[in-house]
């Protein structure tokens, strides 16, 4: 919805995604086969809630398609996990991990009759950068990520990346990198905030936002379930819609000046033209690629390649679990633009619809 990164339409989409699940809880049942990602609608323009009640949105179609399947909720759902960028509105950001930790369990709970309290965790990383940071005063921006990472410790995060203050306009130096992550050492060593569970827990303004956040959330939630669930409302371009309207309205917002932006648009200055070091990529990498596949297709099995993408089509026309057989097409070499292929063949693809 935010990336363009798809293939397949939205149901083939699924299929894969429970077959995965269903085929990690028989061969590899301590693997996390998915974290259900909100990060990119908030990177590309949403709002906190929009951003909370699209991933949860995300994750109930999820585990109804594994429902339906035929899995046992307290079986898959510990596996599940989530992944958000956080941004610069501190209690904002605390108050949205904490509305979802108590809306994920209520929803597992009461609409799914998860019982296992691992069944009903609210497990997540995040990303401290992305789109909030500026090539502008881009020194700034080593206070962004610290305070963005603040804030997600706070609302209870279990994983963290920091992004390198260069980012916005070139891949980060070893020096920028080893600064992020220095970010995250100094909280988790120097400053004892990781060592306290819910330390913003009571204070009126944190549980009057978390309530509020939560409340807004699921009027979303249950605005997309009135119209079909998240499926339908990918195939008709609403969420994108919707999500491109806030980005659009954010942008205003920014270039009017209400939304502040240090050293964009106040405190901002002349600054000297930048010297950079670009990244400059390989341009004979994609021959040597090209060059391996060749070797690759000379030397491997072609009539057990041609068996086994035969198998795959056979099972994608079906309703069997299609991990096995792609996991026998690797194993005969053949390349991932081979079994896409098949799978293009077999489930088409998807167009978004163009609206503003």
């Amino acid at each position: 919805m935010s990336r363009g990164t798809w293939i397949f339409p939205p149901e083939p989409s699924l299929r894969l995604i429970v077959d995965t699940i269903e085929y990690c809880l028989k061969h590899a049942p301590r693997f996390n086969p998915i974290s259900v990602a909100g990060a990119h609608f908030h990177d590309a323009g949403a709002t906190v809630v929009q951003d909370l009640a699209y991933t949860l949105a995300d994750g109930i179609t999820y585990v109804q398609c594994c429902i339906d399947r035929g899995l046992k909720v307290d079986e898959f759902a510990p596996l599940i996990s989530f992944f958000f960028y956080t941004h610069n509105d501190f209690f904002e950001e605390v108050a949205k991990y904490r509305a979802g930790r108590r809306l994920w369990a209520r929803l597992m709970k009461e609409r799914f009759g998860a019982r296992d309290p691992r069944a009903q965790m609210f497990r997540f990383g995040v990303v401290c950068g992305g789109s909030t940071l500026t090539a502008q005063q881009p020194q700034n921006n080593i206070v962004r990520v610290a305070y963005q990472a603040l804030a997600s410790v706070l609302g209870g995060v279990q994983s963290m990346f920091t992004a390198a203050w260069d980012e916005p306009f070139a891949i980060p130096t070893e020096q920028s990198a080893e600064l992020a992550l220095r970010t995250q050492q100094v909280l988790a060593y120097e400053t004892g905030v990781a060592s306290v569970a819910d330390p913003l827990g009571g204070s009126y303004y944190v549980e009057a936002l978390t309530d509020r956040v939560e409340r807004e959330a699921r009027a979303i939630i249950d605005r997309i379930e009135k119209l079909g669930g998240m499926v339908p409302c990918i195939q008709s371009g609403l969420i994108q819609k919707e999500i491109a309207a806030e980005a659009y309205r954010y942008q205003k917002r920014v270039e009017s000046g209400e939304q502040i932006v240090i050293g964009v648009n106040r405190f901002a200055r002349p600054e000297p033209e930048r010297r950079l070091e670009l990244y400059q990529a390989d341009t004979a990498a994609a021959d040597r690629q090209r060059e391996s596949l060749a070797r690759v297709r000379a030397t491997r099995d072609s009539q057990r390649v041609t068996t086994a993408l035969a198998a795959l089509r056979e099972a994608a026309r079906g309703n069997e679990n299609l991990m096995p057989p792609i996991s026998e097409a690797v194993k005969a070499y053949a390349s991932v633009g081979e079994i896409c292929g098949v799978l293009r063949r077999e489930f088409g693809t998807f167009k978004e619809p163009v609206g503003l």
